[in-house]
């Protein structure tokens, strides 16, 4: 489940305009669920809920936020089981946010789950702003920062707009040393960090840029996606060329065969990372590419018409939703260390997804097969009470969603079992994770997280 600050991150990039989605560190996605929405800089914000890496909650695990007014947010976490800590967290944003209270929320927007996300566009920025005859536009951001109890480690994060493409991020980390475990202090040292990105985004490229100031770590991606961008149609001048001609009787000749319909209809997308450290003296690589279907599974994707100037509006508009499923293939290769990974997900059915993953290394032979599924759960509409009701609408008639059950299972030995909904106003995520090899230890943990946020707004 998302914890709040991702949430309002991604309510931030919706509100600007930005697409997180568009960006090579995010392309196993729909399959993984690995998300660089806050870089990972603590635990709190790490974001790796999906099919196949879902994380199951360890203990007991209490937050609560609040939500004031639309620019302005708190949150406060406690865990009280294996150990006793907390945490207390702040956000600002320059630019008005409509973050829901959690019963009121819809439940897909807090869950990483499986999505064919759709065509990536260029950004757009921010409308000219006039006062008094004079411009004076602003440039939106976003602050966020989380102090530890008791260890004292200090957690910031800054977003912000350069341009309508560029973005700029800045995540630091502040970890007293006398305070770290021995273990960890004596590989790493101190274990504060100030990292750096720019993102550069025009939709059909986006090209990320990073730097880390403990390893002195720079790393350059690039994704780029192939076909036409979302939003776009062809011009009229095609559109004219394709009606004004005459139909004309095409010759067959013998040894020409007839096209062969079927097979998944989709767009490709390539990208590629390079990174080297001048502490290390150590550089990586590492490529990767990934297919998903069309049009878009994201509704209403298929149901945009295009322009009514195209001589192709009436054949388009009277077209069904095509019948083929929703499907994400993704593949990643790493030169250098040799690892080799392909994941398959598909949604079978309205409320069913899977995914497989296969993991192997060319140099030592080892390998991995990991399985997954997610269900959504159901309700009828006569039996939700005055909260539930609030949830986001379904299409087609569908009964609302209460909740979604996850499930992992991989040639490790590993068997994971995790149930995410909603009780009144606050989201509950209850899982297990176990391991069928020992004996002594079958269960090796298992965890409870409740989530309890409001809004004034």
């Amino acid at each position: 489940m998302h914890p709040f600050a991702s949430y309002v991150l991604r309510t931030y990039y919706k509100a600007t305009g930005w697409n997180e989605d568009n960006l090579f560190t995010n392309l196993t996605r729909s399959s993984d669920g690995t998300s660089y929405l806050v870089f990972k800089i603590s635990p709190e914000t790490e974001v790796v809920l999906a099919i196949l890496d879902f994380t199951v909650p360890n203990g007991i695990h209490l937050s609560m936020s609040k939500s004031p007014n639309s620019l302005f947010k708190t949150t406060y976490s406690m865990n009280a089981i294996p150990s006793l800590n907390g945490s207390v967290g702040y956000i600002f944003t320059s630019c008005d946010l409509d973050i829901k209270s959690s019963g009121h929320v819809p439940f897909k927007n807090m869950i990483e789950r499986f999505k064919v996300y759709d065509r990536p566009r260029r950004p757009e920025g921010k409308g000219e702003e006039w006062l008094a005859g004079e411009r004076v536009d602003t440039r939106d951001y976003l602050m966020y920062g989380r102090l530890y109890i008791p260890t004292g480690r200090l957690d910031a994060l800054y977003s912000t707009r350069l341009s309508p493409t560029l973005q700029a991020v800045v995540a630091a980390i502040s970890d007293p040393l006398g305070k770290v475990r021995p273990d960890i202090r004596g590989r790493g040292g101190d274990m504060s960090n100030l990292m750096v990105y720019l993102q550069h985004d025009v939709g059909k490229w986006c090209t990320e840029y990073s730097w880390s100031a403990e390893d002195s770590m720079w790393g350059i991606k690039v994704l780029h996606n192939f076909g036409r961008l979302g939003g776009t149609t062809p011009t009229d001048t095609e559109a004219n060329s394709h009606a004004t001609t005459s139909p004309k009787v095409k010759v067959k000749r013998i040894d020409e065969e007839d096209a062969i319909e079927g097979g998944l209809k989709g767009r490709v997308c390539a990208g590629a990372e390079v990174y080297f450290s001048a502490k290390e003296r150590s550089a990586g690589i590492s490529t990767g590419v990934r297919f998903t279907t069309i049009p878009d599974a994201t509704p209403p994707s298929y149901q945009i018409p295009p322009p009514s100037t195209s001589a192709l509006s009436a054949v388009s508009v009277s077209k069904n939703p095509p019948s083929q499923s929703p499907t994400t293939i993704t593949a990643l290769f790493n030169p250098m260390l040799g690892h080799l990974s392909g994941a398959y997900s598909a949604r079978v059915s309205d409320d069913l997804s899977l995914s497989s993953r296969f993991d192997f290394n060319v140099y030592s032979y080892e390998s991995e097969w990991t399985m997954g599924a997610e269900y959504w759960l159901r309700r009828n509409s006569s039996l939700e009470g005055s909260t539930d009701t609030q949830t986001e609408p379904e299409q087609g008639g569908k009964k609302p969603i209460h909740g979604v059950v996850k499930a992992r299972a991989s040639t490790s030995n590993d068997v994971s079992i995790m149930w995410e909904g909603r009780i009144r106003n606050m989201l509950v995520s209850l899982g297990v994770v176990s391991d069928f090899s020992s004996r002594l230890k079958p269960i090796k943990s298992m965890g409870l997280e409740l989530s309890y946020f409001s809004s004034d707004n």
